[in-house]
């Protein structure tokens, strides 16, 4: 399943109610034109100039992993920018082909793309009029003139652009700003399905960039918080389902790398149940139906390391009945592909004694 960032409302093969970001933005306007104007005493034009019309965030970007700049660096003697990750694994400038003799820190170029980030990628924040003395009414929330893009899902673009470059500083940067306004939101507002949604998803993908690392200890701690918020969501969403259940896997992923079986075999259990649990309220979803058989193979595989060979075959063959049950339409040729794979790997997992 391809991942969906949790800030954007995407449409699904399976969601007849998708609607396109242009009607959303103008329903949005229409909200925003309605609203009582107290926020508006401060003007919200960006003090770089940037706005719907005027979006260019080329010089505040790297060319290599095409996201905001991080730790920007400039090359000696060319003066190109880019991420000091990003540049730190060439000897010539991407850019111009120059030998780069050095490499030294932009700081006031670094300033303001963090500035950039503060007034237009952060969720909506209170400011102090800075002319005014800092009192309690004085405050008002301040926002800029949007860009193309919605703010918890524009900063999410840039934190997988830098995680797909492999930038995982920037990616893990940006992913906790994102988690740091998110639960800013959850303590006025509650524990609503779509913040809890939000969160759980960034904070797994917080553990991806920490399991990047080799850090085993913060990949569990964000993988289990993301379990714990994404458990708070009802079930009826895919997505949710998905995300949940691949949390579970990779806990009990780095567990058995641990040697701890039995936790291990608790969460891929759990992350079985959840799949199941799916498969039973949309039986018609193939994608659905061949996670359930890659959990059962997983828990099967446990078993079997455990000693419990009876119990490990009742479950591979299990998954088999589900595999070969399965048709799959000849639109969806990579799913079919996928089924075939999986199929063939619980086969010969079961062939073995």
């Amino acid at each position: 399943m391809t991942p969906v960032c949790p800030f954007t409302k995407a449409s699904r093969p399976d969601d007849a109610s998708g609607k396109k970001h242009g009607e959303n933005q103008n329903k949005q306007q229409a909200i925003n034109d309605n609203k009582p104007q107290q926020d508006s005493a401060i003007s919200p034009k960006c003090p770089f100039g940037y706005d719907s019309q005027t979006f260019k965030l080329g010089p505040l970007s790297c060319v290599i992993c095409q996201a905001l700049l991080f730790e920007c660096s400039k090359c000696v003697p060319c003066s190109h920018v880019y991420c000091k990750a990003c540049i730190s694994r060439f000897k010539d400038c991407p850019l111009c082909g120059a030998d780069i003799e050095k490499i030294e820190d932009d700081v006031n170029l670094q300033s303001v793309v963090d500035r950039f980030i503060e007034g237009h990628a952060r969720i909506k924040r209170s400011q102090v009029d800075a002319d005014k003395e800092e009192r309690e009414d004085d405050k008002k929330t301040v926002i800029y003139e949007d860009v193309s893009l919605e703010r918890g899902a524009f900063l999410m673009q840039q934190a997988m652009r830098a995680l797909r470059a492999n930038n995982i500083e920037s990616a893990k940067s940006r992913f906790s700003i994102c988690a740091e306004d998110v639960r800013e939101q959850l303590e006025k507002m509650g524990n609503t399905p779509e913040l809890c949604s939000q969160l759980g998803a960034v904070l797994g993908m917080l553990g991806d960039c920490c399991r990047a690392t080799g850090d085993a200890s913060s990949t569990i701690s964000y993988f289990e918080e993301s379990v714990n918020f994404l458990m708070k969501v009802p079930k009826d969403d895919l997505e949710i389902t998905h995300t949940l259940s691949v949390s579970l896997n990779k806990i009990g992923d780095l567990k058995y790398y641990e040697g701890d079986l039995q936790a291990t075999r608790s969460y891929y259990f759990q992350a079985l149940d959840v799949r199941r649990s799916a498969m039973n309220n949309r039986s018609t979803v193939p994608s659905q139906v061949i996670d359930v058989a890659v959990s059962l193979a997983k828990v099967a595989d446990v078993d079997r390391n455990l000693g419990n060979e009876d119990t490990a075959i009742a479950g591979f063959q299990e998954a088999i009945k589900l595999l070969e049950s399965l048709t799959v339409s000849a639109e969806e040729a990579s799913l079919e592909q996928r089924r075939l794979s999986v199929l063939e790997f619980v086969n010969s997992q079961l062939g073995k004694k």
